[in-house]
């Protein structure tokens, strides 16, 4: 069964029973009483997969940068949704709005797969020379010692 879907499990059943009657999702959302994009949503996966739009697949698929680029041309031609969704077996008729937003917004590099998880971050620091060190040191004990004459001074003015 599909865990996030809008629907309960004894609606979707019902829903399905009435699709393959030849009710239309508007009568079959009326019936229920509830919204019509909840059943649209499940109507087109029906038109689909039948009743396996029942069943929930065990993991998501992941579509090559070729297949997406043919199903947005072709759409973009004329074909619909639903028709490409049953050639090419998609899980839904969204995922060509989807890609096709994504295509119109940002062209081919919008279907193209980006990378997962958090960026690297910069390379790791080469190693500093003893030298580097050394000046590194000074520097902070220059700076350390610049605090504490401050320090001193401004305790030397209190007792005054």
């Amino acid at each position: 069964m599909r865990t996030r879907s809008l629907l309960a499990h004894h609606q979707r059943e019902f829903a399905v029973t009435l699709f393959d009657q030849g009710f239309g999702y508007t009568a079959v959302a009326n019936q229920l009483k509830v919204s019509r994009d909840r059943v649209r949503m499940l109507y087109h996966r029906w038109k689909i997969h039948g009743r396996l739009c029942l069943v929930e697949k065990p993991s998501k698929m992941e579509y090559s940068f070729e297949i997406k680029k043919e199903v947005v041309t072709r759409f973009i031609a004329g074909e619909s949704k639903i028709a490409l969704a049953q050639e090419y077996r998609l899980s839904s008729p969204q995922l060509i709005a989807a890609w096709l937003r994504r295509y119109r917004e940002a062209g081919d590099e919008g279907l193209r797969r980006k990378p997962k998880g958090r960026p690297k971050g910069s390379p790791t620091p080469r190693s500093l020379t003893e030298e580097e060190k050394l000046r590194r040191q000074v520097a902070r004990l220059e700076a350390e010692n610049a605090y504490l004459k401050k320090l001193r001074n401004l305790r030397d003015q209190g007792l005054r």
